[in-house]
This record gives C-alpha cells, sequence and structure tokens, in this order.
C-alpha cells in the first residue's frame, strides 16, 4: 500500500476519529503502530515516525542513511503538544507561534528530560514546528487521539539529496514499501525556516520562505546570528539538498555569462549533458543546453526549486548552471538551497 490518497474534501482539520477518511485513519494507525510514514506540509514532504518512540525514530535514520546525531524536527498539532517536548517556551518563543503558527517556522527549544532523545539528536533542546498543511494537521490530530504526541519528520528524501515536494518523488527515492500519504505538491516547496529561542537573544539557524524581516518585526530586535554555541538543526550541513549532478552558481553579468560559457563548451565536448537554470533567458548558441526558466518572483521560486532540480537531473545531465539569485531577504530561502547544493 505505497500511497495512500484523501480527497481535500475529507482532509476536515479538527475531524474526531469515527469521521476521519478510511486512508487518513490507516495512515494515523500506522504513525502510532511505530511505522514510518511520508506525509505531506506545506514546505516539504516528511519521513515520518512517533518522536516518543526511539526505536521508530532510529528507522528514520536507517531509510535515510543520516548520521544520528543530525537531529530531527518535531512536528505537533499545536502548542500544548510543544509543551509537551519542551522544557521551557519563553516569551520570544510565544511570540512566534502566536504570529506564524501554523506555518513554515521551526523554533529550537530547550528538550524536557527523558522526551524524543533520538529526534533531537541526543541534544539537550528539540526543533518543534506546527505545520500549515491541512492534510498534516488532520493527521498529527487524529495519531494524538492515537496516543502519538508528535511526529518526528526530517525531509523524505535519502540524505543530503533533493527534498520531495510530491508524492511521486518520495516514491522515487524509497520505492513502493514506504506509505505515502498523498497531499498533492506543497504549496512552500522549502523547508522551514529555524530560530534557536534557547538563548537569550533569539538566532536564525536556517532561512525559509518566512524571511527574516518578519520575523525580527514580532520579536521587536534583531535576530542573533548563529556560533559555535549554536544547537545542531536539520538542513544546516555545508552541503546539502544536491542533485546527483554538480551544481555550479553563475552572476547574470556579462563577464560571468562568459565564462560559463567557455564552461559550457568545455562540459558538451567532453561528458555531453549541461543545463542552465536561470532568471535570464539563455540564447541560443553552439553549445547545446537544457535550459529552464526559473520564476522570477521568489516565493515561485522557491516552491519549484526542488522540482526543477530533479528534472533537470532526470536529463542524465552532469552539471546544472544556476542563475545566483539577486540579494534581499526575500530570496535568502532559496540562495540558502542553492549554495548547499552546491557546496
Amino acid at each position: 500500500m505505497p500511497l495512500l490518497t484523501v480527497a481535500a474534501t475529507e482532509w476536515a482539520p479538527g475531524a474526531e476519529a469515527p469521521t476521519l477518511a478510511p486512508a487518513l485513519a490507516k495512515a494515523a494507525d500506522h504513525l502510532a503502530a511505530g511505522e514510518l510514514l511520508a506525509f505531506p506540509t506545506e514546505t516539504v514532504y516528511g519521513l515520518g515516525a512517533r518522536a516518543d518512540d526511539d526505536a521508530a525514530v532510529a528507522g528514520i535514520y536507517r531509510a535515510k542513511g543520516r548520521p544520528s546525531g543530525h537531529p530531527l524536527i518535531v512536528h505537533v498539532a499545536d502548542v500544548d503538544a510543544a509543551a509537551g517536548f519542551a522544557l521551557a517556551i519563553g516569551a520570544p518563543a510565544r511570540r512566534l507561534m502566536q504570529a506564524f503558527w501554523p506555518g513554515p517556522l521551526t523554533l529550537i527549544l530547550p528538550r524536557r528530560p527523558g522526551r524524543a532523545a533520538a529526534a533531537a539528536g541526543g541534544q539537550d533542546s528539540i526543533g518543534l514546528r506546527m505545520p500549515a498543511h491541512p492534510l498534516a494537521l488532520a493527521l498529527l490530530r487524529a495519531a494524538a487521539q492515537r496516543g502519538v504526541p508528535g511526529v518526528a519528520g526530517p525531509s523524505a528524501n535519502r540524505f543530503g539529496r533533493i527534498s520531495p515536494t510530491t508524492a511521486a518523488h518520495v516514491v522515487q527515492e524509497f520505492g513502493d514499501a514506504l506509505w505515502v500519504l498523498d497531499g498533492g505538491p506543497c504549496a512552500v516547496g522549502i523547508e522551514s525556516a529555524i530560530v534557536d529561542c534557547t538563548r537569550p537573544t533569539p538566532a536564525l539557524l536556517r532561512p525559509g520562505q518566512l524571511g527574516r524581516d518578519r520575523i525580527e518585526f514580532v520579536l521587536g530586535h534583531a535576530l542573533a546570528a548563529p556560533d559555535a554555541a549554536s544547537p545542531r538543526a536539520s538542513g544546516t550541513l555545508a552541503s546539502h539538498y544536491a542533485p546527483r549532478a554538480r551544481v555550479r552558481l553563475f552572476d547574470a553579468s556579462p563577464a560571468a555569462s562568459t565564462l560559463m560559457d567557455d564552461g559550457l563548451r568545455f562540459g558538451a565536448r567532453t561528458q555531453g549533458g549541461v543545463a542552465v537554470y536561470s532568471r535570464t533567458p539563455w540564447p541560443a548558441g553552439p553549445v547545446a543546453v537544457v535550459w529552464r526558466q526559473m520564476p522570477q518572483d521568489p516565493d515561485a521560486a522557491a516552491q519549484v526549486l526542488f522540482s526543477a532540480l530533479r528534472e533537470l537531473d532526470a536529463q542524465g545531465v552532469h552539471t546544472i548552471w544556476v542563475e545566483r539569485p539577486p540579494a534581499g531577504p526575500a530570496w535568502d530561502g532559496v540562495r540558502d538551497r542553492l549554495q548547499r547544493a552546491a557546496a
């Protein structure tokens, strides 16, 4: 049973168990039994297991090939569920929860002793998020009715590779054995922003669609920068989100375009197969490339980023040249993912 499909009319957030769609009830039962389940969120698809079961969480690490010390994000149905994992929720975290939950924001909080040690990668802190996808919320609420306080859910892909934004992407990664709750394409398309709230001044550990400026407005002050004392967090390794092809970034200036064109000529002669993903139209020329246009809007570019990289990678190219995003906080999430993909 690789795919569990629930019609949008059946998502019914907050529905009691007897009125749940059968596929959603099966998905919640599967999680409650300690099994793995891929599920949709507004950001990317997650590979979920009940966060209070270290053995179930170990299955996530094995399936992804992920180091066990690299922490996972725990998805919760509401703030009360978050309090079951967090030792304390300070005033800054509560302001951010009120402003942005449910939504694409993960908060790092002090972990309650004895709770979700495996999901936290053994740290004294834990990442918590309340997703905005109606089907994800319905799943979390149904699971809670079955005794599951939260669901650990990193992206449903092999460790370090491109995150999935459709159920089909998950099947490509793991095959037909994994249960997948199909909620359609993800609306945001890149992972959540992560803010460390374990310190007096919260720090932005990973940018997302939710911009630094909006977070700072709610806090009433600037975010701190990560430092050596920052807890480990999901998706913050130097190399991440990478296709099989090499990713190289370029600027749209004439000089950079000339250098890139030289690189394309060399690549076409030697290994055959290069792709360009850019906001600037790629002119026809002597070098045959696979070209796709990146949206000009940052939110639209984020929504299709991973699917575009997957599509270009499937062409069998050896290098994907990607135009650097413009400066400014609106593009921080896309810029972060591309820099890590190219590392």
